[in-house]
């Protein structure tokens, strides 16, 4: 099922008007797909059972690509696994898997579709694009033959990848991408040996894809977008959100404003693994977002945006993430800190206990201070300044430093960094800032019922402050600057928070 309104329940903030003019702007569309997921086996399926499979999500995606372009989009991400779901062994998704030819070959497999032998998955999204005049984006699986000469080749004979396509308005591949940064369950896929920086030209900008988990990473993320200075990212994900500090609309978000770059992103839509939340970003702005935990039906966003961002002139300046926080001195505290959980990793906590204060909480060589006045201190709500500076080891290993005021899930000072859903605490003020050692820092500022605070009500200074703007009291529910120091990552990334399935351990968070 497709719809293209925004139902109540819905936090959609659509901050833009559908207009083009010339090639200066283009209008983005994102489909958050509730897959259609093939029946638990253990053996693999005839070829032609998965193609049926494939092509009942492929019927879904046709009706959103159809309806963007009517719209008119010019471009179209759906989301990873969209097309087949996920949870399979090595030998299962095989029969979901084509081969897919580097983008150099020229190749409309709408016009051409035996060139590379069966593929009637690339044939059927090479016609949506090109009858419908829109590039369109997709994830798909790649299957690439190997043999004995090749130390690292599988027992199998064949490499397998997580792969992203891209059809452009005529039908031709321009674009193939191989996941780089594999999550921990997808034991179908083959890590590539190198990290691929894809990018393409359109006339509407230029692009670089990469696929969920990528973008915890430096290669191929961080280098898509400062080295080959895309102006947009196409960004295919499976995330469950993970709270307080790991959910898809916010941290998105704030990668697109922290990297001063578009991002279309779309997700899987599959409330019963907590996966939901798509949207367009843009460097300055949300333009629309989409997270929805009551219905189980897809969601088709659209938005215009500005196809070269960087020669605007409000394109934003580069942030010194530690510039204020380095030259104030900590504010005295009067009450002890105490440790506390964050999705395994152990944060150092301090309570804000009255209305208005100021607060600094330090671990290693991260210190968070916080300027802040409540409307009033409720007494059946905590909230608490948390600072994180180490190696994150669960469900993937890379390095960190968190500055985060959050409310507790309860007036415990132990539920400090366990999920809450609503708050009625309100902030008429705040100033968060951090002596962060790393220039990539992603802000958020989550309210009640998990949406995202409107950029007219708080700013990010370029000394590195999260601060507020003024207007109405904010109810807050999360406020973080995420920082990723990468130099300090462990060799490369293989597993992290961006899909599938938590460990026994995890309790799905509820809302």
């Amino acid at each position: 099922m497709i719809t293209s309104y925004f139902p109540k329940c819905v936090a959609v903030f659509a901050l833009s008007v559908l207009s083009v003019g010339a090639l200066d702007t283009f209008i983005a569309a994102v489909y958050e797909h509730a897959v259609i997921l093939p029946n638990g086996t253990q053996t693999p399926v005839p070829k032609e059972e998965a193609l049926l499979l494939m092509n009942k999500n492929i019927d879904v995606l046709e009706k959103a690509v159809k309806l963007a372009a009517r719209q008119g989009a010019h471009i179209i991400v759906t989301p990873e696994d969209g097309i087949y779901g996920w949870v399979f062994t090595r030998e299962t998704i095989y029969p979901y898997l084509e081969d897919i030819p580097h983008p150099e070959v020229n190749w409309i497999p709408c016009r051409d579709p035996q060139r590379f032998g069966h593929t009637p998955v690339q044939e059927k999204l090479s016609c949506l694009a090109k009858d419908n005049s829109i590039y369109v984006v997709a994830n798909i699986g790649d299957k690439k033959p190997c043999n004995a000469s090749d130390p690292e080749c599988p027992p199998d004979g064949r490499y397998q990848y997580n792969t992203d396509v891209v059809f452009d308005s005529e039908g031709r591949l321009v674009a193939r991408y191989h996941k780089y940064n594999l999550f921990a369950p997808e034991v179908q896929f083959d890590f590539p040996k190198d990290s691929e920086f894809v990018t393409f030209d359109t006339p509407f900008g230029k692009f670089g894809i990469f696929t969920c988990f990528d973008i915890f990473s430096h290669d191929p993320a961080v280098v898509v977008v400062n080295e080959f200075q895309v102006d947009s990212v196409l960004y295919p994900t499976a995330w469950y959100n993970t709270l307080p500090l790991l959910s898809a609309v916010p941290f998105h978000s704030a990668w697109a404003r922290a990297m001063r770059v578009n991002l279309l992103a779309a997700n899987t839509h599959n409330t019963s693994m907590h996966m939901t939340g798509s949207g367009i970003y843009a460097p300055e702005a949300v333009k629309v977002y989409y997270y929805d935990m009551e219905t189980e039906s897809g969601q088709l966003m659209l938005s215009e945006l500005k196809s070269r961002p960087r020669r605007e002139t409000t394109y934003p300046a580069a942030v010194d993430w530690s510039a204020y926080a380095r030259g104030i001195k900590p504010f005295p505290s009067e009450q002890p800190d105490f440790p506390g959980m964050i999705y395994f990793d152990e944060f150092t906590f301090t309570e804000l206990q009255k209305n208005t204060g100021n607060y600094t909480v330090c671990q290693k060589d991260l210190c968070c201070h916080l300027t802040y006045q409540m409307s009033e201190k409720r007494t059946d709500e905590m909230y608490a300044l948390a600072a994180f500076d180490g190696l994150h080891t669960v469900e993937g290993q890379y390095y960190l430093q968190i500055c985060t005021l959050l409310k507790c899930q309860t007036t415990e000072l132990r539920t400090c960094g366990e999920p809450a859903g609503s708050a009625f605490t309100r902030f008429e003020e705040f100033s968060l800032s951090g002596t962060f050692g790393t220039s990539y820092v992603f802000p958020q500022l989550i309210l009640s019922g998990s949406q995202l605070a409107p950029e007219r009500h708080y700013e990010v200074s370029q000394d590195g402050r999260l601060r507020s703007r003024g207007g109405a009291p904010l109810p807050v529910l999360v406020m973080a600057l995420y920082g990723r120091v990468f130099e300090k990552d462990p060799p490369r990334l293989g597993q992290g928070p961006g899909k599938l399935q938590r460990p026994p351990s995890l309790a799905p968070f509820q809302d």
